[in-house]
């Protein structure tokens, strides 16, 4: 089992004088010294660099107290998320999982040796608790693949103690700058020795400079959703909070924007790739909307006084919840590792590469990407016109959701239009969201609903009273009267808004 830490650190250059005085930091009681520390660690990675390229690290290190298996994922600067595996001679499957989405198919493979001595010293309270560590280290880096030679330096590093305040190693900063120490010139240690003996070979350039015609704003909305969908890749596997809901949001912008915006990029290409959206998002749905559900029903629950609940309705909910959680969660993993996830991954990075644009792609943005947004709008009213002149009932409730869709997908694509657009862009994503979001209260009364007639079932088929279930029932069909009866002034107060581009 793989423990999770979160690793805040500094970096900075050493000339060799050793380790300035520190005891003069304010909040720093006492400096202690730990001795040296002897560690060895292979880096591993493809053979073209993806983690490197992407700030993430993996290694195999003995010596010291943390000994093992670590994967460092970058969270923000000078901090990232560190994931440890007990030592063994083999890449640990559950390490190997959380990098798949970056390396696809490619091998791991040793590329970097680091073998470094550390005189730590432990910074210290007036309690004796440990606030931070410092270390001067001594590191001999070896290159085992994909370059050449060796390498070596000194450096200082001060890393935040567990649950301590970030705002320490600034204090400890300012005592290091006035000691005549910078700032390291890399990240990270591998960082450096990968750059110190890399061969000389030409790399493609990322993509520079701000987007200036129409496909190059939609290229750049699509890159970062792209980007998105593999960042989160191992949080949905270690189902960290919000992850698959924000996986499957970058995963509907994709599709969204590739239908919103064919005048842009060639359908026949872009088609394929947004049928493997929709898979994918379906996927991601099926957790995420049980969580929504689950929310809902519950909270729904507790409004309910104790005398009107009949059953073990709570006992309930809750084992249909985490029965469908487990299902739902153990799919999603499949998923993440089949091929055909991958696959869609290489699709998109060769979509990206050699995107397939149409004419309209070359002209300025303001025309095309608004007559695309236009285009949508008059979509979204014409599916909110048809489900309020709809009688109430199974047809309102599919052409209303409808509408909730197309909302949903006109706001990303003003998103998407947003740097070119300005403004009225803006104005669009907000009067999209605000109707989505009121349509999406009516669809998820829809869905729970079903949901309730299932527990009631059940409920019924044990022999249990199904009251309580009927009531809820009933609740959620009132809130969904109430969402209709006033989308028609709603609606009237938001299209002025959504016409104005």
């Amino acid at each position: 089992m793989a423990d999770i830490k979160r690793e805040i650190e500094r970096k900075y250059e050493s000339d060799d004088t050793g380790l300035p005085d520190l005891t003069a930091v304010a909040g720093v009681a006492s400096v202690a010294d730990q001795g040296v520390v002897h560690l060895d660690a292979t880096y591993y990675d493809t053979a073209d660099e993806r983690l490197a390229a992407s700030g993430i690290t993996l290694r195999r290190r003995t010596g010291g107290s943390d000994a093992g298996w670590h994967l460092k994922l970058p969270v923000a600067p000078g901090e990232r998320e560190e994931i440890h595996a007990p030592l063994s001679d083999t890449l640990p499957d559950e390490l190997t999982a959380l990098v798949r989405s970056r390396v696809r198919g490619a091998a791991l493979v040793p590329v970097v040796r680091l073998r470094q001595d550390r005189d730590l010293r432990h910074l210290l309270d007036r309690k004796g608790r440990l606030l931070a560590e410092a270390g001067l280290d001594t590191v001999h880096a070896e290159r085992l693949s994909g370059g050449v030679g060796e390498t070596r330096w000194t450096e200082i590093e001060v890393e935040l103690a567990d649950g301590g305040d970030p705002a320490l190693l600034d204090t400890v900063e300012r005592q290091l700058r006035e000691a005549g120490v910078r700032p390291a010139a890399h990240s990270s240690k591998l960082a450096r020795a990968l750059a110190e003996t890399a061969p000389d070979r030409t790399r493609s350039p990322a993509p520079t400079g701000d987007p200036v015609t129409a496909g190059d704003h939609v290229l750049a909305y699509l890159r970062r959703q792209r980007d998105a969908i593999v960042e989160l890749d191992p949080a949905v596997r270690r189902d960290a909070e919000d992850s698959v809901h924000s996986m499957r949001v970058a995963t509907r912008r994709l599709r969204s924007t590739l239908k919103s915006f064919r005048s842009v990029l060639d359908r026949s290409v872009t088609d394929p790739i947004g049928a493997e959206l929709k898979w994918l998002a379906g996927v991601l749905g099926a957790d995420r909307d049980r969580e929504v559900l689950t929310e809902r029903l519950t909270a729904a629950l507790d409004e309910v006084p104790d005398d009107l609940v009949h059953g073990p309705v709570a006992a309930r909910l809750r084992q249909w919840s985490g029965a469908e959680h487990g299902s739902a969660r153990a799919r999603l993993i499949a998923v993440l590792d089949s091929h055909r996830y991958l696959a869609l991954l290489d699709g998109l990075d060769a979509l990206l590469a050699d995107p397939p644009l149409r004419e309209a792609a070359g002209k300025k943005p303001a025309k095309v990407l608004a007559e695309a947004l236009r285009k949508d709008v008059r979509k979204v009213s014409a599916l909110v016109t048809r489900a309020l002149e709809t009688a109430p009932g199974t047809d309102r409730d599919v052409a209303l959701h409808e509408a909730r869709k197309k909302a949903k997908r006109t706001r990303y694509a003003a998103e998407a239009a947003g740097p070119a657009l300005g403004k009225p862009a803006k104005s669009l994503v907000k009067s999209m969201k605000a109707l989505q979001k009121r349509l999406g209260e009516h669809q998820d009364s829809v869905m729970a609903r079903v949901t309730l007639r299932e527990l009631a079932a059940v409920a019924h088929a044990a022999g249990e009273d199904t009251f309580t279930y009927g009531l809820l029932h009933e609740r959620e069909r009132c809130r969904a009267v109430d969402v209709e009866s006033a989308l028609p002034a709603f609606w009237d107060g938001v299209k002025d808004a959504a016409t104005a581009l």
